[in-house]
Order: structure tokens, then C-alpha cells, then sequence
């Protein structure tokens, strides 16, 4: 597995790139932001391990640049700030996972391992098309005949989850994890105005979301 960690502590860098090494993981590194983006735009990596205080550009940035680019890199965010508004602000910026500084290797490790796990459930499907959409799980994009609705990172999340498990409700709390791991979760008036925002979207684009609210039990696709 290939690692990228951006991290401007040079004794924690280098902490966590050797226990990864000896884990036998491959690990590229750098501690500045702007070179950390470049690295993580061009390479092929697993994760990015991705500190949020760095010099040049700020771990959330990159992350911001990572997502708008379409780039689904599995992403664990390290910061030392631990108030929930701090971890909600990171993972709906788009990260899987986030970290909070002190922590120890094993817990790192275990995280990793659990992005990992989910990063490789679903890579033999590159397409799923439902009534007139068309999502496009290599590029990130949804689209209705040649129209291309503009969802954000987590509002696609949503629908992606939803799309990939048809015919099944899937709980608020599964797309939860979905979207931010199984260590954090969203709340699910946040899941609510994100997948209202991706409706209205769709309907500037002339086609509704088949997509059904089963009160008390989730949500389903109905094609």
C-alpha cells in the first residue's frame, strides 16, 4: 500500500513514516503543503496522511484542491484540534477520516486499515446509470443526458451510496460512515440538507432523484 504523509514535524513525520515502513507500507513524504498537493494531484496513492497546519498551503486547502479536482484519494486528517466543530469543518471539506494529535501509532494504523477496507469495496463497478443518470464512479460525476450536476464532495458521497446499494434502505447512520468513517459521525440533519441541496440540483438539470425518504428507516433508490 502507498502512502503520502504531509507533515511539517519532522520528528513526527519521520515516526510515523518508519512505523509504516516496517509495516510494509511505501511511503513518499513531504512537510510542506504546496508540494504535498502536487505530490497527491500526480501520484498514485492509497491515503494521504494530511496534517492541517502547514507552511505554504494549509492542509485544508489541499484538501479542498484535492476534491475539486476530483482526485478520490482515501484522506486522514492529523490536526491537534480536538472541538467537534473542527472535526465536522474537516470532514465535510471531504476527508474519510480525521485524527486528533496526540494519538498513538496502533490507532493510526487501525484507521488506515479501515480506509483501506473501504476504498476497495466497490472498484470493479466504474458506472451506474438509473433512470437517465448516469454516475460515474472513476470521475466523480453525476449527469443527466449531456447536463452535468455540480454536487459537492459530500452531497456526491450521498448518492453514490445510495445508487450502489439499489432496492435497499440504507440508514442515516450508514451514510454517515460513508462519509465520515467509522470514528466520527454526521448528524442526520446534515445528511438531510446535503442531499436536499443535491435534489435541487438535479432539478435545475430537468430530472428528479429517485431517490425515497422511509420515515424511521432511511433512505432507498427506486428505479
Amino acid at each position: 500500500m502507498k502512502v503520502l504523509l504531509v507533515e511539517d514535524s519532522s520528528s513526527l513525520r519521520r515516526s510515523i513514516s518508519i512505523g509504516l515502513q516496517n509495516l510494509g507500507f511505501t511511503v513518499d513524504q513531504t512537510s510542506d503543503g504546496s508540494e504535498g498537493l502536487s505530490m497527491a494531484l500526480t501520484g498514485d496513492y492509497d491515503v494521504v496522511i494530511l496534517d492541517i497546519m502547514l507552511p505554504s498551503i494549509d492542509g485544508l486547502t489541499v484538501l479542498k484542491t484535492l476534491r475539486s479536482s476530483h482526485k478520490d484519494t482515501r484522506v486522514l486528517l492529523l490536526s491537534a484540534k480536538s472541538q467537534a466543530e473542527d472535526k465536522v469543518k474537516g470532514l465535510l471539506t471531504g476527508a474519510d477520516d480525521y485524527l486528533t494529535k496526540p494519538f498513538s501509532f496502533d490507532e493510526l494504523h487501525a484507521r488506515l486499515l479501515s480506509l483501506l477496507r473501504r476504498g476497495t469495496l466497490r472498484k470493479d463497478i466504474d458506472k451506474v446509470e438509473l433512470a437517465g443518470l448516469i454516475l460515474d464512479m472513476q470521475l466523480k460525476t453525476l449527469r443527466f443526458g449531456n447536463k452535468f450536476i455540480d454536487l459537492t464532495p459530500n452531497e456526491y458521497k450521498i448518492v453514490e451510496c445510495l445508487f450502489t446499494n439499489q432496492n435497499t434502505i440504507v440508514t442515516p447512520e450508514k451514510l454517515s460512515e460513508h462519509l465520515a468513517g467509522q470514528y466520527d459521525a454526521v448528524s442526520k440533519n446534515s445528511i438531510e440538507a446535503h442531499l436536499s441541496s443535491a435534489r435541487k440540483k438535479a432539478k435545475l438539470a430537468g430530472v428528479e432523484l429517485p431517490i425515497q425518504t422511509k420515515r424511521g428507516f432511511g433512505y432507498m433508490i427506486t428505479p
